[in-house]
């Protein structure tokens, strides 16, 4: 059975930081492109960040390039997103997906194989 798990979500003020972490369980996590979708309420589901799955290529919207960085330990099962100067208009539900597919392909799709089940990020001004 595959799980995501993710973890580090809370409140935090505006130009603060979270880091979150998403543990995968029940697939080969090294042959998998890593990411990260957020969505807020009454909004559409956007992406926010991909990694390849060697670590060396990420990709990021632009509303948070800059701000946030995606990482990946492969010995741990686990990718990381650090979120630095945060806005309130990054408080969203966000989600870490795992795809066989390119990080092209989970970009221009905004589709993946697993979605964990969400952690809340509040940006509170």
């Amino acid at each position: 059975q595959v799980q995501l798990v993710e973890s580090g979500g809370g409140l935090v003020q505006t130009g603060g930081s979270l880091r979150l972490s998403c543990v995968v369980s029940g697939l080969p996590f090294s042959s998998y492109t890593m990411g990260w979708f957020r969505q807020a309420p009454g909004k559409e589901r956007e992406f926010v960040s991909t990694i390849s799955w060697s670590g060396v290529t990420t990709s990021y919207a632009d509303s948070v390039k800059g701000r946030f960085t995606i990482s990946r330990d492969n010995a741990k099962n686990t990718v990381f997103l650090q979120m630095n100067s945060l806005k309130p208009e990054d408080t969203a539900v966000y989600y870490c997906v795992a795809s066989k597919s390119p990080a092209l392909v989970v970009v221009t799709t905004r589709r993946a194989d697993y979605w964990g089940q969400g952690t809340q990020v509040t940006v509170s001004s």
